[in-house]
């Protein structure tokens, strides 16, 4: 099967419109690492995420690219990809983030992309261009991300308790606000590590398309300067509609649950990012804002908003993976 050789202004209008998608994600998953900081009134929105795109970008410095290698050739055949794949994958991807930003849903951008990339690529080569280990690995991280999430933050509200069973109010109100301050970071880290490699995994196998990589696939260090940059000012252009989501309507937080529920994300994303499992951090910091809010009572969480988030996370990867592949036959009109 050939690959088509593009010329360099599709190229990088390409590759534009990958970090175009970065920037998305950063503005579309902002949500998911400010809103209890918000909802608790620890920092004002504009504070928020402008300490949340700070910490975006600290991850450059922190982690590898296992999670851009997965996406780069572990979903996909990368022998199969052509710049039409790319497109609809894109397109897919970007459109879903779009549709479910404006309803105000927390759906996971990691999986739009996912399933934009599945779609084109099957229009492309059919089920024999996908790589079924990555796909199971990354569909299975679906349902186990948000369950352990959720275990995780229920255990450290009942740890955290134990500990503090003899402080005054206010000494543990004081301490949990410092330590909700810390976790909020630590989320912020580990949502930059795990969405911004998506992008570079996205533009890496382009260029390996392209014949532009030197020796064997490898990320460029241009690539992943420039994603951590776009995924960062993605998250300070906000998400409002979804922190109030995340923040608010599932469940009401308090400073201890929400160092809970960001300090339970964290260990999930960093675990994540070091085994190169593209996890979705939406699907992650919503398992533990619902454990922090049953541990408190079962009536706590608003089940109904919980229960729509997850028709929505169902339908991600069939609808994005739908209009990747439409997007992918479209292209081979022209």
């Amino acid at each position: 099967m050939t690959t088509t050789i593009i010329a360099m202004p599709f190229l990088v209008g390409l590759i534009a419109l990958a970090l175009a998608f970065d920037f998305l994600n950063g503005l579309h998953d902002a949500a998911n690492s400010i809103a209890t900081v918000v909802s608790t009134r620890l920092l004002s929105p504009v504070q928020a995420v402008v300490f949340a795109a700070f910490f975006n970008f600290a991850a450059y410095f922190i982690f590898g690219l296992k999670v851009a290698e997965t996406i780069g050739k572990g979903i996909i055949d990368k022998d199969i990809v052509d710049p039409q794949v790319i497109f609809g994958a894109l397109v897919g991807a970007m459109f879903w983030n779009v549709v479910t930003w404006w309803r105000g849903t927390p759906s996971s951008s990691s999986h739009a992309l996912i399933g934009g990339l599945v779609g084109a690529g099957v229009a492309r080569a059919g089920l024999d261009g996908i790589v079924w280990p990555g796909v199971i690995k990354t569909a299975s991280a679906i349902l186990l991300s948000p369950m352990m999430g959720l275990v995780l933050s229920m255990f450290l509200i009942l740890a955290t308790s134990w500990l503090f069973m003899r402080a005054t109010a206010r000494s543990a109100e004081g301490m949990f606000r410092k330590l909700h301050l810390v976790s909020s970071a630590a989320y912020s880290v580990g949502h930059g590590a795990n969405d911004a490699q998506k992008t570079m995994g996205i533009i890496t196998v382009l260029l390996y398309s392209q014949g532009m990589l030197q020796g064997e696939f490898h990320v460029p260090h241009w690539v992943v300067l420039s994603s951590y940059v776009a995924i960062s000012l993605g998250t300070l252009s906000g998400g409002w509609q979804i922190i109030r989501t995340m923040g608010t309507r599932i469940t009401r937080l308090s400073h201890h649950q929400g160092f809970c529920a960001s300090a339970g994300g964290s260990v999930m994303l960093f675990a994540a990012a070091a085994l190169g499992i593209p996890v979705s951090t939406t699907h992650t910091i919503t398992g533990c804002v619902v454990g922090v809010g049953a541990a408190r009572r079962a009536s706590a969480v608003r089940w109904g908003v919980a229960g729509r988030i997850v028709v929505a996370w169902l339908v991600t990867i069939p609808a994005s993976a739908a209009v990747g592949a439409s997007f992918y036959m479209l292209t081979r009109l022209f």
